[in-house]
């Protein structure tokens, strides 16, 4: 990324609050431990959590530029295997990715694009009726996405991590985090999780806001 780096506004740090180290096993059967801290002071108030995967430590005393993932929660996908968006497959790919490399996976407490659990699954009404997943958050008097990534900076530079290689397939992820003074010097896309009930979500990704997801042929 190229943009300059524009001021904080006054944006400081996290300071963590609590460290525990947790043994992950997903249902595949792939296994880590990830290094799990929680927060003072970020500025919304929730509750978003930062893993340390792999050699996060090491990556950091050399100098590297870790990477990292942030993820929005997904209940719907992230717990019960939902077909109808990529957000699980994403967070499993993520986590062995990072802990190959070392890095951190912020999971971020901003469901629907930052809409909330209920309003996101009143989105998906809609689009059964023929919105896409943007359409259906404006139509609902949301924006559409309405996620600020300043608590992923704050956790990051807790950590002095102020350049990172990013996986995301969002440029929207990448300008929020230069502007709160995170140098993304490298955006890495993610894997394509197309299934037959996710083809028009992605579509929508990529065609409305940019995602980089090669969908092939698919229109």
């Amino acid at each position: 990324m190229t943009a300059a780096l524009r001021p904080t506004a006054g944006l400081v740090p996290a300071t963590v609050r609590t460290h525990v180290r947790i043994p992950l096993t997903f249902a595949d059967g792939y296994s880590t431990v990830a290094d799990v801290f929680t927060f003072f002071d970020l500025v919304d108030n929730r509750e978003h959590l930062l893993l340390g995967l792999g050699d996060w430590r090491g990556a950091l005393d050399r100098g590297d530029a870790p990477i990292v993932r942030p993820h929005s929660e997904c209940l719907t996908g992230d717990v019960f295997g939902s077909q109808r968006c990529d957000c699980g497959p994403q967070l499993r790919e993520a986590v062995e990715r990072i802990a190959a490399e070392g890095g951190f996976l912020l999971y971020l407490r901003q469901e629907g694009r930052g809409i909330g659990l209920y309003a996101k699954l009143d989105a998906y009404a809609l689009q059964d009726s023929g919105l896409d997943t943007y359409e259906a958050n404006v139509a609902l008097g949301h924006g559409e996405d309405e996620r600020d990534y300043r608590v992923a900076a704050q956790m990051l530079l807790s950590f002095g991590a102020d350049r990172i290689r990013l996986l995301s397939n969002n440029p929207d992820k990448a300008a929020q985090l230069e502007e709160f003074g995170i140098a993304v010097d490298e955006q890495i896309a993610t894997g394509v999780h197309l299934s037959g009930a996710n083809a028009r979500y992605l579509l929508a990704k990529r065609d409305h806001t940019s995602h980089t997801i090669d969908l092939g042929m698919i229109a």
